[in-house]
């Protein structure tokens, strides 16, 4: 006689589970047609039908006590193998999931050794460009420094007393070699602000222009050997 899975679990009142168990450890005669498995029974070698038929079969009480232990025992030797194996699964995979933890953790431990590489490089860079900053600013400081020191600083000229007087010549003519700015000034034709603006120039440049003559706190200008128009613009 055969049997469909479903037939033989509805018969035997057996889990599928248990019945794939069974047909893998090859306790159960099988054969495949057309895609469905079928289960052989045999009915002189079947314990479920041993037990159905316990009543009958069984002459003593001792004969009946032992038919129904070995129809007792083989679902629970059969239930422990399952056990053992779900167990012997749970821990492959406990063993698995330690492994890809322990994986996850030297992944991330190389990362932050990684980005933290990276950051001292980061630093090593800006500080190599803030020495060199620092080296250029120094560099800058001193050369204007330098250039400080050995500017040289336009000696105002100086005459003295008697060639400020006024010479005469041959004739009795009197020529002044030299005139006041102030004087100057007064001398043309200008409004009180233009000659505020035009002795403002003479003060700015007077002490780097060659042309501009001090004596005594005043102004002297030269128009026969220079020429002011460029000062004396307005």
């Amino acid at each position: 006689m055969r049997l469909t899975l479903e037939e033989y679990s509805k018969r035997f009142k057996m889990s599928k589970e248990m019945i794939h168990s069974k047909l893998r450890a090859k306790k159960l005669n099988y054969i495949i047609e057309d895609g469905t498995t079928y289960i052989i029974i045999q009915n002189e070698n079947s314990a479920h039908e041993k037990t159905d038929k316990l009543p009958q079969a069984a002459k003593t009480t001792q004969e009946v006590q032992n038919v129904v232990a070995n129809a007792i025992d083989k679902p629970r030797t059969t239930v422990a193998i399952v056990l053992a194996l779900y167990q012997r699964e749970n821990a492959q995979l406990k063993e698995k999931i330690n492994f890809l933890e322990e994986k996850i953790d030297r992944l991330i431990d190389d990362k932050e050794q990684m980005l933290r590489a990276e950051r001292d490089k980061i630093e090593e860079i800006y500080e190599a460009k803030d020495t060199q900053l620092k080296s250029i600013l120094e560099l800058i400081n001193t050369k204007l420094m330098l250039e400080q020191k050995n500017q040289t600083i336009h000696e105002v000229e100086t005459l003295p007393k008697e060639e400020l007087l006024s010479e005469e010549n041959s004739q009795g003519e009197t020529s002044s070699r030299l005139i006041e700015l102030k004087e100057y000034l007064k001398s043309l034709d200008l409004k009180s602000y233009q000659r505020k603006i035009i002795k403002k120039r003479f003060y700015t440049v007077y002490d780097n222009d060659i042309r501009i003559i001090q004596q005594n706190g005043k102004m002297y200008l030269d128009f026969s050997k220079y020429d002011y128009s460029d000062l004396l613009s307005y």
